[in-house]
């Protein structure tokens, strides 16, 4: 016999498992810009260059993403709780007053990312409630003098700080 599985205790025990803050960004086929908060980011391969994360089956911001094929990740400094709970929520004009660059390949670039790693979709999983997207990576660039990073402990976004 199996207990009840209890996914408040499962959140808060993996709550204490620190994980990378990222906005995961790009265009609709419209040239519309999108963005999603991520915190489930990582690198998956060195050769080929692949990196992964995992949006919610149902978030119509990746829905809009995956039309283009593309996508950037920009990686937040410490301080960029502002943007990072822009791009947590659904609908809105996520972008509105925003002053952002973009890639080659058109992905938006958020203002004082820290690290930005541009990528082609690869393949998608559904992995339960998420989709697991790995991206191959065509262009990367960082922050020489970055010192400080963003991640989720406990449910709540914390700064990290580096000193090397």
């Amino acid at each position: 016999m199996t207990a009840a599985f209890d996914s408040a205790y499962f959140r808060s025990v993996l709550g204490r498992v620190p994980t990378s803050v990222v906005v995961v960004t790009g265009v609709d086929k419209a040239g519309s810009p999108f963005g999603i908060t991520i915190g489930s980011f990582a690198s998956v391969s060195l050769d080929p260059p692949l990196v992964g994360f995992f949006p919610g089956i149902n978030s119509r911001s990746w829905a809009s993403i995956r039309e283009s094929g593309r996508f950037a990740v920009n990686v937040l400094a410490g301080s960029q709780d502002e943007l990072c709970w822009r791009f947590a929520k659904e609908g809105d004009d996520k972008f509105s007053g925003l002053d952002y660059s973009t890639t080659a390949g058109g992905s938006p670039v958020l203002p004082g990312v820290i690290a930005l790693i541009d990528c082609s979709i690869d393949s998608e999983t559904q992995a339960g409630d998420h989709t697991f997207v790995v991206g191959r990576v065509e262009a990367l660039e960082h922050a020489e003098d970055a010192t400080d990073a963003m991640i989720f402990f406990r449910g709540k976004v914390n700064s990290v700080t580096y000193k090397g």
